[in-house]
Protein backbone atom coordinates (compact mmCIF):
# COMPACT_ATOMS: atom_id res chain seq x y z
CA UNK A 1 0.00 0.00 0.00
CA UNK A 2 1.31 2.98 -0.91
CA UNK A 3 0.92 6.70 0.10
CA UNK A 4 -0.67 5.56 3.54
CA UNK A 5 -0.60 8.84 6.09
CA UNK A 6 -1.25 8.87 9.54
CA UNK A 7 -3.60 10.60 11.47
CA UNK A 8 -1.21 13.49 12.99
CA UNK A 9 0.12 13.69 9.24
CA UNK A 10 -2.79 14.39 7.89
CA UNK A 11 -4.14 16.61 10.56
CA UNK A 12 -0.63 18.65 10.40
CA UNK A 13 -0.72 19.16 6.90
CA UNK A 14 -3.99 20.66 6.60
CA UNK A 15 -2.99 22.84 9.67
CA UNK A 16 -0.01 23.85 7.60
CA UNK A 17 -2.74 24.70 4.44
CA UNK A 18 -4.71 26.92 7.08
CA UNK A 19 -1.40 28.25 8.17
CA UNK A 20 -0.70 29.62 4.56
CA UNK A 21 -4.34 30.96 3.79
CA UNK A 22 -4.38 34.91 4.19
CA UNK A 23 -7.39 35.31 4.53
CA UNK A 24 -7.64 33.07 6.82
CA UNK A 25 -5.42 34.48 9.22
CA UNK A 26 -7.11 37.46 10.19
CA UNK A 27 -11.30 37.57 9.30
CA UNK A 28 -14.40 38.82 11.21
CA UNK A 29 -16.98 36.59 11.98
CA UNK A 30 -20.20 37.11 12.70
CA UNK A 31 -23.24 34.95 14.36
CA UNK A 32 -24.91 33.98 17.39
CA UNK A 33 -23.26 32.96 20.56
CA UNK A 34 -24.07 29.20 21.86
CA UNK A 35 -22.28 26.98 24.10
CA UNK A 36 -20.61 29.66 26.08
CA UNK A 37 -18.72 28.60 28.85
CA UNK A 38 -15.79 30.91 30.91
CA UNK A 39 -13.09 28.26 31.93
CA UNK A 40 -11.15 28.92 35.20
CA UNK A 41 -8.36 28.95 33.18
CA UNK A 42 -9.52 32.21 31.42
CA UNK A 43 -10.26 30.85 28.23
CA UNK A 44 -13.49 31.24 26.69
CA UNK A 45 -15.03 28.62 24.85
CA UNK A 46 -18.42 29.17 22.66
CA UNK A 47 -19.42 28.23 19.17
CA UNK A 48 -21.06 31.20 16.34
CA UNK A 49 -24.08 29.75 14.50
CA UNK A 50 -26.34 31.18 12.04
CA UNK A 51 -29.02 29.47 9.94
CA UNK A 52 -25.79 27.94 7.79
CA UNK A 53 -24.02 26.46 10.25
CA UNK A 54 -21.97 26.65 13.45
CA UNK A 55 -18.49 26.84 13.81
CA UNK A 56 -15.83 26.41 17.25
CA UNK A 57 -14.39 29.34 18.94
CA UNK A 58 -12.37 29.73 21.72
CA UNK A 59 -11.02 33.39 23.13
CA UNK A 60 -7.56 32.78 25.35
CA UNK A 61 -7.40 34.77 28.72
CA UNK A 62 -4.67 36.96 27.27
CA UNK A 63 -7.10 38.49 24.75
CA UNK A 64 -9.80 39.00 26.90
CA UNK A 65 -8.55 42.32 28.01
CA UNK A 66 -10.00 43.41 25.18
CA UNK A 67 -13.57 41.91 25.66
CA UNK A 68 -16.07 44.81 26.71
CA UNK A 69 -18.48 42.62 27.91
CA UNK A 70 -19.21 39.48 29.42
CA UNK A 71 -20.57 37.08 26.66
CA UNK A 72 -23.77 35.17 27.14
CA UNK A 73 -25.57 32.63 24.34
CA UNK A 74 -27.63 34.59 21.91
CA UNK A 75 -25.82 37.22 21.42
CA UNK A 76 -24.99 38.41 17.86
CA UNK A 77 -21.46 39.31 18.07
CA UNK A 78 -18.53 39.89 15.62
CA UNK A 79 -14.99 38.22 16.29
CA UNK A 80 -11.69 38.81 14.70
CA UNK A 81 -9.25 36.49 14.69
CA UNK A 82 -7.80 33.43 12.78
CA UNK A 83 -9.24 29.97 11.98
CA UNK A 84 -6.82 27.39 12.90
CA UNK A 85 -6.88 23.17 12.81
CA UNK A 86 -6.41 22.16 16.08
CA UNK A 87 -4.39 18.49 15.75
CA UNK A 88 -5.25 16.14 18.32
CA UNK A 89 -8.63 16.70 17.39
CA UNK A 90 -8.25 17.00 14.05
CA UNK A 91 -11.11 19.82 13.95
CA UNK A 92 -10.49 23.93 12.89
CA UNK A 93 -12.17 26.64 15.05
CA UNK A 94 -11.80 30.69 15.15
CA UNK A 95 -8.83 31.72 17.59
CA UNK A 96 -10.79 34.73 18.84
CA UNK A 97 -8.69 38.04 19.21
CA UNK A 98 -11.15 40.56 19.47
CA UNK A 99 -15.38 40.27 19.93
CA UNK A 100 -17.79 43.20 19.66
CA UNK A 101 -21.48 43.37 19.24
CA UNK A 102 -22.48 42.90 16.04
CA UNK A 103 -24.24 46.32 15.60
CA UNK A 104 -21.19 47.87 17.02
CA UNK A 105 -19.25 45.08 14.54
CA UNK A 106 -19.83 46.91 11.74
CA UNK A 107 -19.40 50.54 13.11
CA UNK A 108 -16.23 49.22 13.77
CA UNK A 109 -15.62 47.80 10.29
CA UNK A 110 -16.89 51.32 8.70
CA UNK A 111 -13.99 52.42 11.14
CA UNK A 112 -11.00 50.24 10.09
CA UNK A 113 -11.96 51.44 6.61
CA UNK A 114 -12.34 55.58 6.76
CA UNK A 115 -9.27 54.84 8.90
CA UNK A 116 -7.07 53.02 5.77
CA UNK A 117 -8.48 55.28 3.80
CA UNK A 118 -7.60 58.87 5.86
CA UNK A 119 -3.96 57.64 6.59
CA UNK A 120 -3.51 56.73 2.90
CA UNK A 121 -4.23 60.20 1.89
CA UNK A 122 -1.90 61.37 4.43
CA UNK A 123 -3.98 63.36 6.96
CA UNK A 124 -2.61 61.55 9.99
CA UNK A 125 1.25 62.14 8.76
CA UNK A 126 2.93 64.05 11.36
CA UNK A 127 4.31 66.69 8.89
CA UNK A 128 0.87 68.36 8.80
CA UNK A 129 1.13 68.25 12.56
CA UNK A 130 0.96 71.91 13.72
CA UNK A 131 3.05 72.60 17.20
CA UNK A 132 1.03 73.53 20.14
CA UNK A 133 1.79 76.83 21.55
CA UNK A 134 3.30 76.41 25.02
CA UNK A 135 1.92 79.59 26.50
CA UNK A 136 -2.06 80.19 25.22
CA UNK A 137 -4.04 83.21 25.88
CA UNK A 138 -7.55 82.27 24.84
CA UNK A 139 -8.72 78.34 24.63
CA UNK A 140 -11.19 77.19 22.53
CA UNK A 141 -13.59 74.04 23.33
CA UNK A 142 -15.55 72.51 21.39
CA UNK A 143 -17.66 69.88 23.87
CA UNK A 144 -21.21 69.71 25.61
CA UNK A 145 -22.24 72.79 27.79
CA UNK A 146 -22.82 70.08 30.83
CA UNK A 147 -21.09 67.08 31.52
CA UNK A 148 -17.63 65.91 33.59
CA UNK A 149 -15.71 66.75 30.38
CA UNK A 150 -16.35 70.56 29.90
CA UNK A 151 -15.81 70.88 33.80
CA UNK A 152 -12.64 69.13 33.95
CA UNK A 153 -11.26 71.40 31.80
CA UNK A 154 -12.45 74.29 33.38
CA UNK A 155 -11.27 73.34 36.55
CA UNK A 156 -7.77 72.47 35.16
CA UNK A 157 -7.28 75.74 33.63
CA UNK A 158 -8.62 77.74 36.24
CA UNK A 159 -6.07 75.80 38.94
CA UNK A 160 -3.17 76.20 36.46
CA UNK A 161 -3.77 79.68 34.57
CA UNK A 162 -6.60 81.59 36.44
CA UNK A 163 -5.64 84.26 33.69
CA UNK A 164 -6.45 82.04 30.40
CA UNK A 165 -9.89 82.45 28.86
CA UNK A 166 -12.08 80.20 27.76
CA UNK A 167 -14.24 79.83 24.82
CA UNK A 168 -16.60 77.25 24.73
CA UNK A 169 -18.78 76.18 21.78
CA UNK A 170 -21.48 73.80 23.00
CA UNK A 171 -21.50 71.59 20.85
CA UNK A 172 -23.64 68.03 20.11
CA UNK A 173 -21.26 65.28 21.11
CA UNK A 174 -23.51 62.33 20.70
CA UNK A 175 -26.38 61.43 18.15
CA UNK A 176 -28.03 62.49 15.16
CA UNK A 177 -26.73 66.19 14.16
CA UNK A 178 -23.50 65.68 16.54
CA UNK A 179 -20.90 65.59 13.71
CA UNK A 180 -22.20 68.74 12.29
CA UNK A 181 -22.42 70.48 15.22
CA UNK A 182 -18.71 69.20 16.27
CA UNK A 183 -17.86 70.64 12.44
CA UNK A 184 -19.65 74.21 13.07
CA UNK A 185 -17.89 74.63 16.22
CA UNK A 186 -14.38 73.84 15.43
CA UNK A 187 -14.89 76.19 12.01
CA UNK A 188 -16.32 79.16 14.23
CA UNK A 189 -13.78 78.83 17.14
CA UNK A 190 -10.78 78.88 14.14
CA UNK A 191 -12.57 82.47 12.73
CA UNK A 192 -12.69 83.81 16.37
CA UNK A 193 -8.63 83.51 16.70
CA UNK A 194 -8.39 81.17 19.57
CA UNK A 195 -4.83 80.18 20.45
CA UNK A 196 -5.41 76.11 20.95
CA UNK A 197 -9.10 74.05 20.25
CA UNK A 198 -10.00 71.05 22.46
CA UNK A 199 -12.34 68.93 20.73
CA UNK A 200 -13.30 66.56 23.16
CA UNK A 201 -15.90 64.25 25.28
CA UNK A 202 -15.93 61.69 27.74
CA UNK A 203 -15.49 57.74 27.20
CA UNK A 204 -19.02 55.79 25.92
CA UNK A 205 -19.29 52.84 23.81
CA UNK A 206 -18.50 53.11 20.20
CA UNK A 207 -21.70 54.35 18.76
CA UNK A 208 -21.35 56.72 21.43
CA UNK A 209 -18.08 58.04 20.21
CA UNK A 210 -19.05 57.99 16.66
CA UNK A 211 -19.22 61.29 15.62
CA UNK A 212 -15.64 61.41 16.42
CA UNK A 213 -15.25 59.25 13.48
CA UNK A 214 -17.34 61.12 10.75
CA UNK A 215 -15.14 61.71 8.14
CA UNK A 216 -16.33 65.56 8.01
CA UNK A 217 -15.36 65.96 11.56
CA UNK A 218 -11.68 64.72 10.48
CA UNK A 219 -11.66 67.19 7.55
CA UNK A 220 -12.65 69.80 9.70
CA UNK A 221 -9.29 69.41 12.40
CA UNK A 222 -7.18 68.64 9.31
CA UNK A 223 -7.90 72.13 7.94
CA UNK A 224 -8.48 73.95 10.62
CA UNK A 225 -5.65 77.14 10.95
CA UNK A 226 -5.46 76.73 14.87
CA UNK A 227 -3.99 73.58 16.71
CA UNK A 228 -6.33 71.08 17.82
CA UNK A 229 -6.18 68.81 20.87
CA UNK A 230 -8.65 66.13 20.56
CA UNK A 231 -9.65 64.46 23.83
CA UNK A 232 -12.11 62.13 23.01
CA UNK A 233 -12.86 59.12 25.25
CA UNK A 234 -10.97 56.77 27.79
CA UNK A 235 -7.46 56.33 27.39
CA UNK A 236 -8.39 53.08 25.65
CA UNK A 237 -10.57 54.85 22.97
CA UNK A 238 -8.95 55.79 20.09
CA UNK A 239 -11.10 57.82 17.51
CA UNK A 240 -10.26 59.12 13.47
CA UNK A 241 -10.11 62.75 15.23
CA UNK A 242 -7.32 61.55 17.38
CA UNK A 243 -5.75 60.33 14.35
CA UNK A 244 -6.12 63.68 12.19
CA UNK A 245 -5.66 66.50 15.61
CA UNK A 246 -2.24 67.92 16.14
CA UNK A 247 -2.12 66.33 19.70
CA UNK A 248 -3.85 63.42 20.81
CA UNK A 249 -4.87 63.39 24.61
CA UNK A 250 -6.02 60.20 26.25
CA UNK A 251 -8.64 62.57 28.20
CA UNK A 252 -10.10 66.09 28.32
CA UNK A 253 -8.20 66.19 31.99
CA UNK A 254 -5.01 65.62 30.13
CA UNK A 255 -6.10 68.10 27.07
CA UNK A 256 -6.66 70.60 29.48
CA UNK A 257 -3.13 69.94 31.16
CA UNK A 258 -1.46 70.02 27.75
CA UNK A 259 -3.25 73.34 26.56
CA UNK A 260 -2.40 75.48 29.33
CA UNK A 261 0.73 75.99 30.86
CA UNK A 262 0.85 75.99 35.07
CA UNK A 263 1.66 79.72 35.97
CA UNK A 264 3.21 78.79 39.09
CA UNK A 265 5.86 76.95 36.88
CA UNK A 266 6.13 79.73 34.85
CA UNK A 267 6.44 82.27 37.45
CA UNK A 268 9.15 79.96 38.86
CA UNK A 269 10.80 79.46 36.05
CA UNK A 270 10.66 83.70 35.57
CA UNK A 271 12.03 83.80 39.10
CA UNK A 272 15.49 81.62 37.73
CA UNK A 273 15.74 83.58 35.16
CA UNK A 274 15.69 86.83 37.02
CA UNK A 275 18.18 85.26 38.85
CA UNK A 276 20.68 84.23 36.74
CA UNK A 277 20.20 87.32 34.81
CA UNK A 278 21.44 89.57 37.82
CA UNK A 279 23.99 87.03 38.78
CA UNK A 280 24.95 87.21 35.02
CA UNK A 281 24.58 91.18 34.84
CA UNK A 282 26.65 91.68 38.38
CA UNK A 283 29.70 89.28 37.04
CA UNK A 284 29.43 91.39 33.82
CA UNK A 285 29.32 95.23 35.77
CA UNK A 286 32.24 93.79 38.10
CA UNK A 287 34.20 92.07 35.50
CA UNK A 288 33.77 95.89 33.04
CA UNK A 289 34.25 97.58 36.42
CA UNK A 290 38.06 96.16 36.86
CA UNK A 291 38.66 96.48 33.25
CA UNK A 292 37.77 100.24 33.54
CA UNK A 293 39.93 100.98 36.53
CA UNK A 294 42.51 98.46 34.86
CA UNK A 295 42.70 101.05 31.41
CA UNK A 296 42.35 104.24 33.94
CA UNK A 297 45.74 102.93 35.79
CA UNK A 298 47.24 102.32 32.13
CA UNK A 299 45.60 105.43 30.80
CA UNK A 300 47.18 106.98 33.89
CA UNK A 301 50.41 105.90 33.27
CA UNK A 302 50.25 106.67 29.28
CA UNK A 303 49.09 110.03 29.57
CA UNK A 304 51.32 113.15 28.51
CA UNK A 305 50.88 114.97 32.34
CA UNK A 306 52.15 111.52 33.68
CA UNK A 307 54.83 111.40 31.21
CA UNK A 308 56.22 114.66 31.82
CA UNK A 309 56.17 114.19 35.37
CA UNK A 310 57.92 110.77 34.99
CA UNK A 311 60.96 112.21 32.67
CA UNK A 312 60.93 115.27 35.15
CA UNK A 313 61.58 113.09 37.98
CA UNK A 314 63.74 110.84 35.81
CA UNK A 315 65.84 114.27 34.52
CA UNK A 316 65.68 115.00 38.93
CA UNK A 317 67.33 111.55 39.56
CA UNK A 318 69.90 111.81 36.72
CA UNK A 319 71.11 115.25 37.48
CA UNK A 320 71.21 114.25 41.43
CA UNK A 321 73.46 111.12 39.63
CA UNK A 322 75.69 113.66 38.24
CA UNK A 323 76.32 115.78 40.90
CA UNK A 324 77.28 112.95 42.98
CA UNK A 325 79.71 111.91 40.43
CA UNK A 326 81.31 114.71 39.95
CA UNK A 327 81.49 115.45 43.07
CA UNK A 328 82.88 112.17 43.48
CA UNK A 329 85.25 112.82 40.52
CA UNK A 330 85.91 116.05 41.93
CA UNK A 331 86.88 114.74 45.18
CA UNK A 332 89.56 111.80 43.58
CA UNK A 333 90.96 114.21 41.73
CA UNK A 334 91.78 116.73 44.32
CA UNK A 335 92.99 113.52 46.65
CA UNK A 336 95.13 112.87 43.38
CA UNK A 337 96.46 116.48 42.82
CA UNK A 338 97.04 116.89 46.75
CA UNK A 339 99.42 113.64 46.10
CA UNK A 340 100.75 115.09 43.45
CA UNK A 341 101.71 118.04 45.22
CA UNK A 342 103.37 116.55 48.23
CA UNK A 343 105.71 114.92 45.41
CA UNK A 344 106.28 118.05 43.69
CA UNK A 345 106.60 119.54 47.15
CA UNK A 346 109.77 117.01 47.61
CA UNK A 347 111.28 118.17 43.95
CA UNK A 348 110.83 121.59 44.09
CA UNK A 349 114.47 123.29 44.05
CA UNK A 350 112.84 126.36 46.09
CA UNK A 351 112.00 123.49 48.89
CA UNK A 352 115.25 122.34 48.96
CA UNK A 353 116.69 125.21 49.26
CA UNK A 354 114.74 125.79 52.25
CA UNK A 355 116.47 122.72 53.92
CA UNK A 356 120.16 123.68 53.79
CA UNK A 357 120.61 123.57 50.07
CA UNK A 358 121.93 125.64 47.11
CA UNK A 359 122.86 125.09 43.69
CA UNK A 360 125.61 126.96 41.47
CA UNK A 361 124.88 128.42 38.31
CA UNK A 362 127.34 130.21 35.89
CA UNK A 363 127.38 133.64 34.48
CA UNK A 364 125.26 132.25 31.69
CA UNK A 365 122.52 130.68 34.31
CA UNK A 366 124.05 127.30 33.30
CA UNK A 367 123.23 124.83 36.33
CA UNK A 368 126.98 123.35 37.63
CA UNK A 369 126.46 119.84 38.08
CA UNK A 370 130.10 118.52 37.47
CA UNK A 371 133.49 120.15 38.15
CA UNK A 372 134.48 119.94 34.45
CA UNK A 373 131.73 122.71 33.74
CA UNK A 374 133.79 125.18 35.20
CA UNK A 375 137.54 126.21 35.30
CA UNK A 376 139.67 128.08 37.76
CA UNK A 377 139.00 132.05 38.31
CA UNK A 378 135.76 131.58 36.52
CA UNK A 379 132.46 133.53 38.09
CA UNK A 380 129.81 131.45 39.35
CA UNK A 381 126.31 132.25 41.13
CA UNK A 382 125.40 130.18 44.41
CA UNK A 383 121.53 130.34 44.61
CA UNK A 384 120.40 130.14 48.73
CA UNK A 385 116.50 130.73 49.63
CA UNK A 386 116.51 134.71 50.04
CA UNK A 387 119.11 135.12 46.77
CA UNK A 388 122.22 134.25 45.35
CA UNK A 389 126.06 134.72 46.06
CA UNK A 390 128.87 135.81 43.45
CA UNK A 391 131.66 133.26 43.74
CA UNK A 392 135.10 132.62 41.71
CA UNK A 393 136.29 129.33 41.21
CA UNK A 394 139.64 129.20 43.47
CA UNK A 395 139.91 125.63 42.56
CA UNK A 396 138.18 122.25 42.38
CA UNK A 397 138.90 118.72 43.41
CA UNK A 398 137.34 115.34 41.90
CA UNK A 399 135.61 113.09 44.62
CA UNK A 400 133.63 109.81 43.96
CA UNK A 401 130.22 110.02 46.35
CA UNK A 402 128.88 106.87 47.65
CA UNK A 403 124.97 105.99 46.90
CA UNK A 404 122.75 104.88 49.38
CA UNK A 405 121.40 100.99 48.82
CA UNK A 406 117.55 100.70 48.72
Amino acid sequence: MKNVYSVGQVNNYIKNMFTQDFMLSRIYVKGEVSNCKYHTSGHIYFSLKDETGTIACVMFAGARKGLAFRMQDGQKVVALGSVNVYERDGRYQLYAREIILEGAGLLYEKYEALKKELEEMGMFSSQFKQQIPSHIKRLGIVTAPTGAAVRDIMNISRRRNPYVQLVLYPALVQGEGAADSIVKGIRMLDEYGVDTIIVGRGGGSIEDLWAFNEEKVARAIFNCRTPVISAVGHETDVTIADYVADLRAPTPSAAAELAVADVRQVTERLSQYRYAFYGRMTGQIERATQEAKRRLLRLNYLSPENQIREKRQSLIDKEERLQLLMRSALEEKRHQMMIYVERMKGLSPLDKLSQGYSYIADESGRTVTSIDDVSEGERLKVYVTDGYIRAEVAGKEKMTWQKKKN
